[in-house]
């Protein structure tokens, strides 16, 4: 019989729809019954994509006798952290501080008020390597709780105290300067693998948002450093396992520190930042396979990811069959059955495809030497081997398809795609793709159609349902997605609309008293910390992008206060900038933008004349990051209030270019190459 998951729409509460375990969402209803029958409560969060999750679960949640055991002694709530991310930052900080990691699926148990005692996170059903089996650990905390129920309440008091002061802000009265771009620069440049390339070891993360900081900070100085940083950790992504080279996109991880062996899930938010990352690279060094890599990746999320009405599903599971990876790898004789003989073997010898396998006796697809290595050794070149290649990787692609697909997590969250829509409208841009401008265009409207009501954005839709307040980043993330749709379309709709989020987000979230914005809305429902997760995630922080989208709003607009906030915000985490840079680097890009002082571009012109497309050619072509193009067709209806407009005109009736840097103009053009001089002046 299903319990109360069943009228859920996300697709992990499903998942958990039929376990014997009483389950509830978090709400009202299962904290008034922990109050009434004075029950802890036990909490498990996770994700539809989570390996550990589907394990605990086949192994604790499914099992009628643990079950029972947590139905009787616990009020049992299971969390979508991606519905929830309030929730899971609040208990994945407490379970932080009491074991010194986390992860999930994280495991935490609360007095009936909500404030944690106890957590962890995957727990075996028994003891097995060092870890309490999960009935032990069950047994111990009911007896806990009932017997010495102060010593549990006071536990739980000390670690909400820390909670509630980890949130709260101080501002560094140290000025924001470059001086802290070199400090972390130095920073990354001592954490950074030069032999395997990206930061740390096993398990190894893409984390393209200190890449991005080192591909600004090579614009800003010319430090060839920060450029090879961030190339060799590109090229050895797109070389591993992590990087599916038969359908295109990223995995979560890398297991290994070679990049070799992923988790198997697949992320919308990874895929959107990393195809952004990857289109970046490809303006700064002209390098083809980053192209590749970006046009395989988004036409992946087209293929695979994408609802027919725009939206982007959320994740695929690592799993399938029961299997972690079955999916995606390969055994020789399957490939021989496939392609042939011959042609298995040029796959298997450039894709480093061998009898021994390296995953479990079968084989991850990689390029254990670069293509362009690889067509020497076979005597042959790049092109030619591509070419080669090509049709065979289409006929594996096609055979993958039949099998059985890993499930699909299609609930669609607004700030993971507004992710996304900001990479396809900037790749349409740069690449001149207008299937992705369209994508970007549509999504666009998805989100504001269905995610944007009664003047409130939120959090998630699924068939045709849209519930859950939205947080910080869902605003901020939407709000920067949406200038980026302008400057592909040129329409004002997204300025608009941009315009009118901003207010919203700073109605909502910022708290003058505290001089920050916090992840939660003065509308959301009270929890035992309000959150602010200032740090860059595996997705950046909302307070981070939103402070790039302040400062973005602010020239656009011409709005003092906008920039004040956003530099408010700055000072709060100026020491973890330099202290901190791999967990802070979306920070030092929006600080990137504030001491550079965006260089505006205004461009009058219809835009779909070729003339227009011309001067948009020579702003979409190079990297500047710190560029703010505002377009004007000037049949447009409900033009956007911008200085950066005013007195903007089609000099000789014709579409032109005004080159702006903080309102000061150099003379308007008709000049594709003479706007390619101006803007290389202030790059």
């Amino acid at each position: 019989m299903p319990n109360r998951l069943i009228n859920q729409t996300s697709p992990y509460l499903l998942q958990h729809a039929n376990n014997p375990v009483d389950w509830y969402p978090w709400g009202e209803e299962a904290l008034t019954r922990a109050k009434t029958e004075n029950k802890p409560l036990l909490v498990s969060i996770g994700y539809a994509a989570c390996h550990w999750c589907h394990v605990m679960e086949r192994e604790s949640f499914e099992n009628e006798e643990i079950a029972g055991q947590m139905n009787e002694s616990f009020v049992c709530v299971k969390v979508d952290r991606e519905e929830r991310p309030d929730i899971d930052a609040i208990y994945m900080q407490a379970v932080q501080a009491l074991t010194g990691h986390g992860g999930w699926p994280l495991t935490v148990f609360l007095t009936p008020d909500a404030r944690p005692f106890y957590g962890g996170t995957y727990f075996p059903p028994d003891d097995r390597h060092g870890m309490p089996g999960f009935p032990r650990l069950l047994e111990a905390l009911s007896t806990a709780y009932k017997d010495r129920q102060g010593e549990v309440l006071q536990s739980a008091e000390t670690i909400t105290s820390h909670l509630q002061s980890a949130v709260r802000a101080t501002a560094s009265t140290d000025p924001l300067q470059a001086s802290i771009f070199t400090q972390a620069a130095l920073a990354l440049e001592a954490s950074f693998d030069d032999i395997a390339g990206g930061f740390g070891g096993a398990p190894k993360f893409p984390q393209p948002m200190p890449q991005e900081y080192l591909l600004r900070h090579h614009h800003r100085t010319g430090d060839p450093t920060a450029l090879s940083m961030a190339e060799q950790a590109l090229q050895a992504m797109a070389h591993g396992g992590i990087y599916d080279h038969l359908g295109g996109g990223f995995h979560r991880y890398s297991t290994d520190a070679q990049w070799l062996v992923p988790h198997f899930e697949k992320m919308l938010y990874d895929n959107a930042l990393l195809a952004r990352l990857y289109l970046h690279a490809y303006q700064v060094t002209g390098n083809g396979l980053y192209r590749r890599v970006v046009e395989e990746t988004l036409d992946y999320l087209l293929r695979e990811m994408r609802h027919p009405d725009g939206g982007f599903y959320s994740s695929q599971d690592a799993d399938s069959e029961g299997e972690e990876g079955k999916y995606y790898v390969w055994h020789p004789h399957e490939l021989a059955d496939l392609l042939g003989q011959a042609d298995a073997e040029l796959f298997s010898s450039v894709y480093g495809v061998t009898w021994e396998g390296n995953f479990e006796g079968r084989n991850i697809a990689y390029l254990p030497i670069p293509l362009t290595e690889a067509a020497e050794a076979l005597g042959t070149t790049e092109a030619e081997l591509s070419a080669k290649l090509a049709p065979i990787k289409a006929k594996l692609l096609a055979a993958r398809d039949q099998r059985i697909h890993p499930p699909l997590d299609d609930k669609v969250l607004t700030s993971w795609n507004a992710l996304a829509l900001r990479a396809f409208a900037e790749a349409g841009s740069v690449l001149g793709n207008e299937r992705y401008r369209e994508a970007a265009e549509v999504n666009g409207a998805f989100l504001l159609d269905h995610l944007h009501q009664d003047g409130r954005l939120l959090r998630t839709w699924k068939d045709g349902r849209a519930h859950l307040n939205g947080y910080l980043e869902d605003y901020a993330f939407l709000i920067t997605a949406l200038l980026s749709l302008h400057e592909a379309t040129q329409s004002h709709r997204w300025l608009h609309a941009a315009k009118q989020l901003t207010d919203e987000m700073l109605t909502l979230f910022w708290s003058e008293t505290d001089a920050v914005l916090y992840d939660t809305g003065n509308d959301h429902e009270q929890l035992i910390v309000r959150p602010r997760d200032f740090s860059d995630n595996a997705i950046p922080s909302g307070s981070s992008v939103a402070a790039e989208a302040l400062l973005l709003m602010a020239s656009l607009t011409g709005d003092e206060d906008y920039s004040r906030k956003a530099v408010l915000l700055l000072r709060t985490v100026r020491d973890y900038m330099t202290q901190y840079p791999s967990g802070f680097g979306h920070w030092l890009c929006a600080l990137d933008v504030y001491l550079s002082t965006p260089t505006e571009v205004a461009v009058v012109g219809p835009p779909n004349d070729s003339a227009t497309q011309a001067l948009l050619e020579q702003i979409y072509k190079p990297f500047s990051p710190s560029l703010l193009l505002v377009a004007l067709d000037p049949a447009e209806a409900n033009p956007f209030a911008s200085p950066i407009l005013e007195s903007r005109n089609a000099a000789n009736g014709l579409p032109t270019a005004y080159v702006c840097h903080h309102y000061v103009c150099q003379l308007p053009t008709n000049s594709p190459d003479v706007l390619a001089a101006q803007l290389a002046e202030r790059a």
